[in-house]
């Protein structure tokens, strides 16, 4: 194509507006922007512009064109040509000593480096691109929204370190900034980086918040890129919370639009996500095929970090599908290339980097002290005194605190000691061991030999689990519904065998995996037998049954067919001794303490239970134990 013929394709706006720049010669950053915005992702265009500067000798516009060639490479992944644009950008820039530019591309290198993994470049780009904004007393607008991309990549380094509160925090202070510059683009991006965080730190609702905001902020400046990268990370949680149906339809779509985007990134990691969504739904060829295509991208790309989750997938596909040698393969090889991006060179310089960048800082305000007069000088003596005291008194604090927190530690065994004994001295009541013994006695007396050994055996052997159950915090579920049986046999002697009592546990559920407080159902069985099922005529049921109620509570279910909690609260105002039962009161205090534990909440439910004409057909007591 002749250049005349490339002149008559040109829009006119653009050649109005570069005939305007090429008048003016701005020297800014914004002064270019403001004219060539529209223009700044058309490589033919700022080929053009590019060429136009070279002409006429106007460098800062070389570089401005030569760091927008070099973002559309980026997007398009093709990182080498990129970094080549940018780098060349950022030498016309430092030899016109223009800082506006020379910031700006500094951070276009590090965000390139940091796409690739290179992570040790990233920083120490990104870092003297902070360094030198930063210094500028009285920042443009332009420099402003620069300390922000650099704070930004500075985040993105502590969330590949998986310092995520750290990350959190500079991309929070990024996105405060982007508030006060109404910059709908960088508030974007930085809501993206937080719930990407949140999403690491496993706060799946948290990071889907910050996604839906990024998602909005990107509709509203209409940035496909931008739409698609939330889109696509909504579907990831909806992976995460097993929701593959709703991730899938959320991602086909997606596929075009990423076609048409050209960045192999994003293109990969849609097809990885894609790949995961169609596994997890049993569509294993779709899902190879997806995987496959990540793979491939994210290789030619040499993205090594959605290599290793590619290959993680597959490693998942190849187990779900009975090949457990591949699977084994594939996770070996993404274990492989995680470990090169982790290893500990790495690591130990970006950490020294960091470190040299805030000494660096220091030493330019102790440079900067330096200057003035003996004034500052005084106070910075002063402000050492200042950190001397302050030191003391936060080691004085600490002490305090430390003493408190081993007050409090005490407090808390000795409650829970206090627990244990009122829980002993309420499974071993003295009128269930005098009246358990009075019936066996009584089969001795008739000589029935044979039923006074049998339940002197059982007897013995619930008084020893009843010893043990109280010097242990918790056990096996299994072993305590053995307890209840034991308890329960003794307890129906008194009955004459009158009570039927039904333990059942929901099918697929191990019991001798699950673990609750120890002794912990005796207080309500007890209640069951003696104020429901004791003064009821006729026949007496007792139902116990065990289910799993969700991820992270098992459910059990006690149930009688006795007189109900009305009629048993008139008879014990009958009775000449009121028993005080106190072993609801400590379970409850018990199961309280073991939730702390496993940081889930627990539940008891006590209701009675009616029959269709309102009258009462039992009590049912549901226990939500918190559960791994």
């Amino acid at each position: 194509m002749s250049k005349n013929l490339i002149a008559q394709t040109l829009p006119e706006d653009y050649i109005t507006a570069t005939q305007r720049i090429i008048e003016l010669k701005p020297t800014t950053y914004a002064g270019l922007d403001e004219e060539l915005k529209k223009y700044r992702y058309d490589t033919i265009l700022m080929n053009d512009f590019l060429a136009k500067t070279k002409k006429l000798n106007y460098p800062e516009g070389q570089s401005f064109a030569l760091n927008q060639l070099g973002r559309v490479y980026r997007n398009t992944s093709k990182y080498k040509r990129s970094l080549e644009y940018h780098k060349e950008a950022l030498t016309i820039a430092q030899k016109l000593n223009n800082v506006e530019l020379e910031v700006f591309s500094l951070n276009m290198i590090g965000v390139t480096y940091r796409r690739t993994d290179s992570l040790r470049y990233a920083l120490d780009y990104s870092q003297q691109a902070r360094v030198l904004a930063e210094s500028v007393e009285e920042p443009t607008l332009h420099l402003k929204r620069s300390i922000n991309v650099a704070k930004n990549s500075i985040g993105n380094l502590y969330q590949w370190l998986e310092q995520y509160e750290m990350a959190i925090e500079e991309f929070k202070s990024a996105l405060q900034s982007e508030a006060d510059l109404n910059n709908k683009l960088g508030l974007a991006i930085n809501n993206q980086n937080i719930g990407d965080c949140y999403e690491h730190l496993g706060e799946l609702d948290t990071a889907l918040n910050y996604y839906r905001k990024s998602l909005a902020y990107n509709e509203e400046i209409k940035s496909v890129y931008g739409q698609v990268i939330c889109k696509n990370s909504i579907a990831q949680i909806y992976l995460k919370q097993n929701k593959p149906q709703t991730a899938l339809t959320l991602l086909t779509p997606l596929v075009e639009p990423i076609t048409n985007i050209g960045d192999n990134f994003i293109i990969s990691t849609v097809h990885i996500n894609l790949g995961w969504a169609n596994g997890q739904l049993g569509y294993f060829a779709a899902a190879y095929e997806h995987l496959n295509q990540g793979l491939r991208l994210a290789t030619e790309s040499n993205i090594p970090n959605l290599k290793a989750e590619a290959l993680s997938h597959f490693s998942e596909l190849a187990e779900k599908t009975g090949n457990y040698r591949a699977s084994k393969e594939y996770l070996e090889q993404s274990y492989a290339i995680e470990k090169s991006l982790l290893d500990t060179r790495n690591i130990r310089y970006i950490n020294d980097i960091l470190l040299r960048y805030e000494a660096e800082k220091k030493d330019n305000e102790i440079l900067k002290l330096a200057s003035e007069s003996e004034i500052y000088k005084l106070q910075l003596r002063k402000n050492h005194t200042s950190i001397l005291i302050g030191v003391l008194l936060l080691t004085l604090l600490g002490t305090m605190l430390f003493i408190l927190y081993r007050q409090y530690k005490s407090n808390s065994e000795k409650k829970v000691l206090s627990l244990e004994q009122n829980m002993l001295r309420s499974q071993m009541n003295p009128h269930f061991l005098f009246n358990s013994l009075n019936s066996i006695k009584l089969y001795i007396i008739n000589n029935d030999q044979k039923k006074a050994v049998h339940y002197l055996n059982k007897f013995s052997k619930l008084i020893r689990r009843i010893l043990e159950g109280s010097s242990m915090k918790e056990i096996a579920l299994d072993e305590e519904l053995e307890t209840v049986e034991l308890y329960l046999n003794i307890e129906n002697i008194r009955f004459n065998e009158e009570i039927n009592y039904e333990i059942q546990i929901e099918e697929g559920l191990n019991p001798s995996a699950i673990k609750i407080p120890s002794l912990i159902l005796q207080p309500f069985l007890e209640n069951a037998i003696w104020h429901g099922l004791s003064p009821k005529e006729g026949e007496k049921n007792l139902w116990i049954t065990v289910s799993k109620k969700d991820d992270y509570h098992t459910e059990i279910r006690i149930k009688d067919n006795g007189v109900g909690r009305s009629a048993s609260e008139i008879a014990k105002q009958k009775r000449v001794l009121k028993r005080k039962s106190v072993g609801i009161d400590i379970t409850k205090e018990r199961l309280a303490n073991f939730s702390r534990d496993y940081q889930n909440d627990f539940d008891i439910t006590i209701s009675d239970l009616f029959d269709q004409q309102g009258v009462s057909t039992g009590t049912q007591v549901v226990l939500k134990i918190p559960t791994i």
